[in-house]
């Protein structure tokens, strides 16, 4: 029996995510694929991994090193204004459809309190065959309120719903943390 084809963008955040972890950086898949992790499957056109590290100095790391093992990688850095602490855009090739994101939740300029660092570091293995380690159901929904879209807060109703045993006094905890409290009670509400 022949095996089926690996998808290009899950073989190419697993190799982010292993240079990474060989630089000391941390990862947790956040996004729409952490999304399906969680019982919840939609579409998307990249995949997200999150860190929380200097960007000037650990992020750019990871650009080189990117860069020197032959994949494109592009980095924005952040300013005093920004949320986030950068995004890396890798692709295999500049013309490649796979696309890997690595949003970086520490902002030197801007210390904003977010679920980031917290998720990074509680994230659980996906699978023993695999470097990809996910973000925990009660931070993924605290990332998602913090990233505050119209899009991100039906993500939270969705993945209640997929998730009818979920911990619901964990989430709200993490969200209290967080300062999400009323949001997600009011999400929680059109579960």
């Amino acid at each position: 029996m022949t095996e089926a084809p690996r998808d290009p963008s899950i073989e190419l955040a697993e190799r982010v995510a292993t240079v990474a972890t060989e630089m000391g950086i941390p990862t947790a898949l956040i996004g729409a694929t952490a999304l399906a992790a969680h019982n919840y499957v939609r579409g998307t056109a990249d995949i997200d991994l999150a860190t929380a590290v200097d960007p000037f100095r650990e992020l750019r790391r990871l650009q080189e090193r990117l860069v020197s093992e032959g994949l494109d990688a592009d980095l924005s850095l952040p300013d005093a204004e920004d949320g986030l602490g950068g995004v890396l855009r890798i692709r295999a090739t500049a013309d490649a459809d796979d696309l890997v994101e690595v949003v970086n939740f520490l902002n030197p300029m801007n210390l904003s309190k977010n679920p980031g660092s917290e998720a990074v570091r509680t994230a659980v293995s996906v699978g023993a065959s695999t470097p990809l380690r996910c973000a925990t159901l009660p931070l993924l929904i605290a990332l998602k309120l913090y990233a505050g879209g119209r899009r991100d807060q039906a993500d939270v109703i969705e993945l209640m719903r997929r998730n009818p045993d979920a911990d619901v006094a964990a989430i709200r905890e993490v969200c209290a943390r967080y300062g999400f409290s009323e949001l997600l009670e009011e999400l929680l509400r059109e579960v």
